[in-house]
C-alpha cells in the first residue's frame, strides 16, 4: 500500500465493523475499572469542593461515568443530605470523597455506610487504618491517592481496594510529580488493585495510552468543572474557556520557613496579592512583630473562603480559580454526556487508527 493510501486509510472515519471492534478492545482495556466501579465507562469525576455536588455528580453517573461527591468541610448531617439528594437524581453508582484530616471522619464514614454508598475515596493524606477497616467491614470499597510507588504498596497492605495516581498537572491541591512520571513509576509494578490515573487528562486518546500501560481508568476534574451541569458561576466557566494551559499555575512560596501548600489555579489578582501578602508577613516576622506561628497562620488564612468566592460568587479575580493544565483544552461549556461521549469517541478512533497501522505494516 502506498504512503498516500495509508494516510487516507488512517484518517478516514471508522467503519461500523472497525468501531465495534475498537469498542470491544476499549471495554477490555478498562474492564477492570468498569467492573470495580459498576459503570459503563471507567471515567471518574474528580471531587472538587463546591463543584462536585448532586447536580454534577448525578450527571456524570447518568452519562455512564462515576460521579464523586466532594464532602470537603461538610458536617455529617449535611453530607447525608447531599447523598440523599444525589440518589434522587440517579440510580447509578457514585462515590463520596472524604478528607482524612476532617475532625469527624469516623462519623462521615458511618454516614456513607448508612446511606449504602459503595465506594469511599479517602484523600488529603495517608488514610487512618481504622477508617479503612470500618469502610471495608461496612461493605464499601476504599479508594486512596498515592503520589509514589512506596506509598502505593503501603496502602495496598493497609487494605485499600483501588488507587488514584494524580499528577502535578491537576487542579487544586497537587503533588510535585507529573502523571507521565507517576504512571511509569507505579503502573508496571501494581497489579493487585485497579489504578486510576488523574492530572491533565482531557482527551480519550490520552487516557487510552495510560490504559495500555496498565491503568484501569481515569479521573477528570477540570473538564467537568466547566460542564453545563456544574453549579459553578458562569464567570468561573468563562475563565476556563478563555484560559490556556500555561495560565494554570501553582501557588508561590517565598520562604521555606513558611510552607505554602501547592495549589494549581488560574493566575489572577488574588494570586499576585498572595505573593505581596507573604512578603509583608515575612517582613513583620523578621521585625519581631509576629511569632512564627502567627505568621504561618496569617499566610494560610489569606485563601480562606477563596474557592467559594470563585466558584459560587463568580469572583474570578480575587477568588481561587482552581484548574488543571488541561484547562487549555476546555473550548466551550458542554453537557456532561457530550464530554464523556467525546472522550469515548476519541479513544475509539485512536484504537481504529492503531489497528489500521498494524494492518498496513502487514
Amino acid at each position: 500500500m502506498s504512503e498516500q493510501h495509508t494516510k487516507v486509510a488512517l484518517t478516514d472515519a471508522p467503519t461500523e465493523a472497525e468501531r465495534n471492534a475498537a469498542r470491544k478492545r476499549l471495554d477490555a482495556l478498562w474492564g477492570r475499572g468498569t467492573e470495580f466501579l459498576g459503570t459503563e465507562y471507567a471515567i471518574l469525576g474528580g471531587a472538587m469542593s463546591w463543584v462536585s455536588e448532586r447536580n454534577l455528580v448525578s450527571a456524570i453517573s447518568n452519562a455512564g461515568g462515576f460521579g464523586v461527591i466532594a464532602c470537603g468541610a461538610m458536617e455529617p448531617a449535611r453530607l447525608a443530605e447531599e447523598i440523599k439528594a444525589t440518589r434522587a437524581l440517579t440510580d447509578r453508582p457514585f462515590g463520596v470523597n472524604l478528607i482524612t484530616m476532617h475532625p469527624q471522619l469516623d462519623e462521615l464514614v458511618q454516614v456513607c455506610l448508612d446511606a449504602g454508598v459503595g465506594h469511599i475515596v479517602l484523600a488529603g493524606g495517608i488514610p487512618p487504618g481504622a477508617a479503612i477497616k470500618a469502610i471495608k467491614e461496612g461493605g464499601a470499597k476504599v479508594i486512596a491517592f498515592s503520589p509514589a510507588l512506596v506509598l502505593a504498596k503501603r496502602l495496598i497492605k493497609m487494605g485499600v481496594d483501588a488507587l488514584v495516581i494524580e499528577g502535578a498537572e491537576a487542579g487544586g491541591h497537587i503533588g510535585p510529580v507529573s502523571l507521565t512520571v507517576l504512571a511509569q513509576e507505579i503502573l508496571p509494578h501494581i497489579q493487585s488493585v485497579p489504578v486510576f490515573v488523574a492530572g491533565g487528562l482531557a482527551r480519550g486518546d490520552a487516557l487510552l495510552s495510560y490504559l495500555e500501560l496498565g491503568a484501569s481508568g481515569g479521573q477528570l476534574g477540570t473538564l467537568f468543572a466547566a460542564a453545563e451541569e456544574s453549579i459553578a458561576h458562569e464567570k468561573f466557566k468563562k475563565a476556563f474557556v478563555r484560559a490556556a494551559a500555561r495560565d494554570a499555575v501553582t501557588s508561590v512560596q517565598l520562604d521555606e520557613r513558611f510552607p505554602v501548600i501547592p495549589v494549581r489555579a488560574l493566575g489572577n489578582e488574588g494570586g499576585r496579592q498572595f505573593v505581596s501578602h507573604q512578603a509583608d508577613v515575612i517582613r513583620r516576622f523578621q521585625a519581631g512583630e509576629l511569632t512564627r506561628e502567627a505568621a504561618q497562620l496569617e499566610i494560610e488564612h489569606f485563601w480562606a473562603g477563596a474557592l467559594r468566592r470563585a466558584v459560587i460568587d463568580g469572583d474570578v479575580e480575587q477568588g481561587s480559580v482552581m484548574a488543571g493544565q488541561s484547562v487549555g483544552m476546555v473550548k466551550s461549556v458542554q453537557p456532561v454526556a457530550q464530554i464523556i461521549k467525546d472522550l469515548v469517541e476519541q479513544a475509539t478512533v485512536a484504537l481504529v487508527r492503531q489497528q489500521r497501522r498494524m494492518d498496513a505494516d502487514g
